[in-house]
């Protein structure tokens, strides 16, 4: 296992019935601006939940917050926080909507020239305004880490930003709220899941037992409580259980002491901002083709996550590591997302040269070790047209 450090800051409040907890998180004093998305909220009861909870609040609100959180929608939030000497944020969403607010809790104290630097340049935010959350949405695990992804129409583009000043203070985790979600969204939810601890898994061997458990355990729950919750996500031990993987797939833990991989998200990041395909669809077209074009780098990791979540016990380890790819793309068809891009787009020639361009052009190196380079990107993405 490699050294590490760990700190996670972000309070967790769990359970049913604890919005109205929200009061008690945030400073008396406070001028809070309360980001939300497409207006859902007011429809299924968090919205008058979250209100009633910040009745001793001076509040204004922002809504319209897009799926992929937008840099000029963001932009004009932003204004609204300099206009109104706003001193507190609160999310409350999913991850478009908490990785928005991560960018605003960075740009409301950045004196740079322009916010979109923060992306570009790959600027640490150190300390930001201070912010909490209401998970609306379990996927992402944003409500308790402290990296975002923005995305920005007018340039194609979609990046990532971060530090260890991006952190909420607080997360409220209901899982009552799934309630309410399409079910596309909920795919979307374990799907992008399920990714995010593989790309923190699927490396090398490094004698770090625990932890590949802990991956293990995570995706072994994801798998036994898709079914339930896509059938009835009323029903609350499956929902608890989906919005906590959600969460602990990428709140830090599992990756540490661990090589982390990525290069499926980075790839992915494209594919959304050059044809706006949901981000957990684009994990699922990526990563067949990634395990495959990196085989023989991934095979004893594939072959153990063969073993101990698909229980593959037949053949070598090439034959299990194989047929562990091809029992997680069946798994993620299974849940009804499409794994080529060719099902999405029929734009798709040229799509993977331009992917390696944009690569090459910020000098990017992929995969745990660095070593795949534009071209292996381009490599990969035409191997999942």
């Amino acid at each position: 296992m490699n050294n590490f450090e760990f700190k996670n800051p972000t309070k967790i409040i769990f359970g049913k019935d604890t919005i109205k907890k929200i009061e008690s998180e945030i400073p008396a004093n406070a001028k809070v601006l309360m980001l939300y998305g497409g207006g859902s909220i007011k429809k299924n009861g968090i919205y008058d939940q979250v209100t009633k909870a910040l009745s001793n609040f001076d509040v204004i609100e922002f809504g319209g917050i897009p799926a992929n959180p937008e840099y000029d929608t963001l932009m004009k939030a932003l204004k609204v926080i300099k206009d109104e000497n706003v001193s507190y944020l609160l999310a409350v969403g999913g991850g478009s909507v908490i990785d928005g607010t991560k960018f605003l809790s960075a740009a409301a104290v950045y004196e740079g020239d322009t916010p979109w630097d923060i992306l570009t340049k790959n600027v640490r935010t150190q300390k930001g305004m201070p912010f909490g959350t209401v998970l609306t949405l379990p996927a992402t695990g944003s409500e308790m880490n402290s990296g975002a992804v923005i995305t920005r129409a007018e340039t194609k583009e979609k990046l990532a930003m971060g530090g260890p000043g991006l952190f909420p203070e607080f997360s409220v985790l209901d899982p009552q709220v799934i309630t309410s979600i399409p079910v596309r969204q909920l795919v979307n939810g374990i799907t992008d899941a399920f990714t995010h601890v593989l790309e923190q898994y699927m490396t090398y061997p490094i004698e770090a037992s625990l932890q590949d458990r802990f991956a293990e355990s995570i995706m072994q729950t994801l798998i036994e409580v898709a079914p339930k919750v896509i059938k009835d996500p009323t029903d609350y031990n499956p929902a608890a259980d989906f919005m906590w993987s959600c969460t602990m797939a990428l709140n830090g833990l599992i990756q540490k002491g661990v090589p982390g991989d990525w290069a499926v998200h980075m790839m992915g990041h494209e594919l959304t901002a050059l044809f706006g395909i949901d981000h957990a669809r684009t994990l699922a077209i990526v990563a067949p083709s990634h395990y495959k074009y990196n085989f023989e780098a991934k095979k004893e990791k594939l072959a153990q996550y063969g073993e101990r979540i698909w229980n593959i016990t037949e053949g070598d380890i090439d034959d299990k590591a194989y047929a562990a790819i091809e029992k997680t793309e069946a798994f993620f068809q299974e849940l009804g997302i499409d794994t080529k891009l060719s099902d999405y787009t029929k734009e798709y020639e040229g799509t993977a040269e331009e992917i390696a361009k944009r690569f090459t052009d910020r000098g990017w190196k992929l995969g745990e070790r660095q070593a795949l380079m534009p071209e292996d990107a381009e490599k990969i993405v035409k191997m999942a047209y």
